[in-house]
């Protein structure tokens, strides 16, 4: 059996590497992955007019509304302040550098100097040595869908509430058993549903406990526990996916071999979080106080999330401080949604796909398999004709209760308006009595502006941002640019008319506005479908291609080879043990300065390989024992190396820290490392410590036989 090689193999060519077009190369895959790990924007200036006459001609082919035209009113209720501004010759955009543009820019730059060409493209999306993006983002989107699709049935939410309920106040059970639930749900469903639904779940419960000061042993635990559970089916993460395809391992295989290390590490890490990383009572209390939910809010039947302005007011409101805010966000947990038919239906489709999945990739022989996306494509595309046949039926209902949702929550907003309204009034009045400041600029008892924090600007991060107060709401400069703008010194009071609250339907129709138009639609009409749709990991699609076509240059210019070299020089000098510590500490490290997880299972992939093509034409062997130690030593640090010291070690990473975002919850940087240094240190100890003595048992000292085109996991 082999490593991935191909019939028409070719002896390592080491000398590619000396060409200007292969050094360059190298250094745009390494600037390529700073970037990743470090995204940022590059401002580019463009005349106003250039600017202007762009969107003037997008206006013309009713692309976009005119420049200015919502600045437009149909009465005059409330003077507002407006700024004369002298607007500046140039407009500031904002390029984005990150994940998704920084591995396609590389790509066409590399394409623009010749350094690769069709070949690379080619073999970087439809495949090359057996590993194939095309059917890999096929197979993951697919069975992403369905897994989303059971998470916005509402039923992880119920189930975590039930398990809530079964941990009652005792902190270290409820704990352990929260702990229990994720990881078994990750291994069911993979880790993005868990996350999506298990880190907003933990955010409003540790802000409803009275007693939980801190919610970082729960959080940083769930990810930890959701990425060690994902290790142990081929199809719970994408990584699984390139690995097996790599080395053409069956998924039942790929599972036996992984569940025992995996299983253990998430039984010793547990009393490790419990009592050494997070043993506090600030943490995790021996006794969790929950606020009372009062008797006619636990009653009240519970609203489809999915549905936009579903909660009304509710919304606007569940992040307020006080008691009212923590009754809010306490009904999230203590009342979820569920639509059981739903559940049960998708759950019922995830069961069917994955054992059909099984089934097929185990009777198929190496030679004459079948892509797996031909079971979960279909399947998923029955989960979506249900998930739109159910909204359709009951879209009367869904889109009243976004009719009235809506309604509430702009009559709330009106009355906040007039509020602020009010008082900015009153405090003009007040300081231009005392003498102390004119209307154009009320000040406090020191002669400063009045100053007041942005709304949910507090953060763990100590967020100091602060913006001024002014008297009146201002009308917006149109097209204009704060960092491209002088404010003129002088003011004027003039009124502006308040936008009718239908004004919008007026305006001349545009291909935004219809786009706007029909996803709001489609939200009150197929709720559970556009919300799936929305989650859906898109990003990983571009993403994913532009790293294959990278790591597809390194091979072509050589520096691939050149890695494998290195690789094998260290298990010939070390042995089996060497081989699970080096490659352990490798995967680990590279998630994060290599363009995630993801990024590292490609180039891991390719240096193994190419490993096995080096002993293939010098004749020597490599044994069982190290080439399978390897091969599931990377499996174990691309899935762990998800919680070690940067966000971006994962997609799952920066989607965890978003939604913790918006539930006010800021986790910098820093804090992620140094809280899970010690998790990633025990989890990779324990796992390699298991894998080692299963590869003694199982595996043997047998050459590897490497045949040219047959990768499969026997041996």
């Amino acid at each position: 059996m082999a490593g991935g090689l191909s019939r028409a193999a070719e002896p390592p060519n080491y000398d590619q590497i000396k060409s200007w077009r292969s050094i360059v190369t190298l250094v745009v895959f390494v600037l390529v992955n700073i970037i990743v790990l470090f995204p940022f924007h590059i401002p580019i200036y463009i005349p106003r007019r250039l600017n202007d006459g762009f969107l003037d001609c997008l206006s013309t082919l009713r692309i976009l509304p005119p420049r200015g035209l919502n600045e437009v009113a149909d009465d005059n209720e409330f003077p507002v302040t407006t700024v004369v501004a002298r607007r500046s010759s140039w407009v500031r955009l904002n390029l984005p550098l990150n994940f998704v543009t920084a591995p396609l820019i590389g790509d066409l730059f590399l394409i623009a100097i010749l350094a690769i060409g069709r070949q690379e493209v080619k073999e970087g999306t439809l495949g090359a040595n057996h590993i194939s993006p095309l059917d890999i983002m096929l197979f993951f989107i697919s069975l992403a869908y369905i897994a989303i699709s059971i998470d916005a049935s509402g039923v992880i939410r119920f189930l975590a509430f039930k398990v809530l309920q079964w941990g009652g106040e005792v902190g270290h059970r409820l704990f352990f058993y929260l702990y229990a639930f994720w990881f078994a749900l990750t291994s069911f469903v993979g880790n993005d549903p868990v996350i999506l639904s298990g880190t907003a779940f933990l955010a409003y419960m540790t802000r409803v406990s009275s007693n939980i000061v801190h919610p970082r042993a729960w959080i940083f635990s769930q990810f930890a526990v959701a990425n060690i559970g994902s290790a142990i089916l081929v199809s719970s993460n994408p990584t699984n996916l390139v690995l097996a395809g790599a080395f053409r391992i069956k998924f039942v295989e790929y599972t036996a071999n992984m569940i025992v290390p995996v299983l253990v590490t998430g039984i010793v890490l547990f009393p490790f979080l419990l009592f050494i990383v997070f043993n506090d009572e600030s943490l995790v209390p021996r006794s969790i106080k929950m606020h009372e939910l009062p008797e006619e809010v636990r009653t009240r039947k519970p609203v489809n999330p999915n549905i936009p302005h579903g909660r009304g007011a509710a919304e606007e409101q569940e992040d307020a401080p006080g008691e009212q805010g923590k009754l809010l966000s306490l009904e999230e947990i203590v009342n979820p949604f569920l639509d059981r038919k739903g559940a049960m239906f998708g759950a019922g489709i995830m069961a069917a796909t994955l054992i059909a999945v099984l089934a097929l990739n185990a009777a198929t022989t190496n030679t004459g398999s079948k892509p797996v996306f031909y079971i979960t494509l279909p399947a998923a595309f029955i989960m979506f004709v249900w998930d739109l046949a159910f909204g359709w039926i009951h879209r009367r209902e869904t889109r009243e209760i976004a009719r009235k949702g809506r309604e509430e929550v702009e009559r709330l907003r009106m009355e906040r308006a007039m509020r602020e309204e009010e008082a900015a009034t009153q405090a003009e009045r007040s300081a231009s009595s005392d003498g102390y400041g004119s209307a154009q600029s009320p000040v406090n008892s020191t002669g400063g502006q009045l100053t007041q924090r942005k709304e949910g600007s507090g953060s763990a991060a100590g967020d100091e941002d602060e913006i001024k107060k002014a008297p009146r709401p201002t009308q917006p400069v149109p097209n204009g640019d704060a960092s491209a703008c002088e404010k003129s010194p002088t003011a004027k009071t003039t009124p502006l008319p308040r936008p009718h609250r239908h004004h919008h339907q007026q305006q001349p129709s545009t291909v935004v506005s219809l786009a706007r138009d029909l996803y709001r639609w489609s939200q009150e009409t197929f709720p559970t479908a556009t919300a799936v749709m929305s989650h859906l990991p898109f990003a990983l699609v571009p993403f994913a291609f532009s790293m294959f076509v990278l790591v597809q240059a390194l091979v072509t210019k050589g520096w691939v080879s050149i890695f494998a070299l290195g690789w094998d020089a260290w298990v010939r000098k070390t042995g089996t043990i060497g081989a699970i510590a080096g490659m352990g500490f490798l995967s680990v490290v590279l998630c994060n300065f290599s363009g995630t997880n993801i990024g590292t299972t490609i180039l891991l992939s390719r240096v193994i390989q190419a490993w096995g093509t080096i002993h293939q034409f010098d004749g020597t062997p490599i044994a069982q024992r190290d080439f399978w130690a390897t091969v599931y030593t990377m499996a174990l640090g691309v899935n762990y190396g998800a919680f070690s010291t940067a966000f971006s070690a994962s997609l799952a990473g920066l989607l965890w820290r978003d939604i913790l975002s918006k539930k006010h919850i800021h986790v910098r940087r820093l804090d992620f490392a140094k809280v899970n240094l010690p998790i990633i240190a025990i989890a990779m100890t324990v796992g390699c410590l298991v894998l080692i003595g299963e590869v003694w048992i199982v595996r043997g000292m047998e050459a590897m036989e490497f045949d040219p085109v047959e990768v499969g996991g026997s041996g």
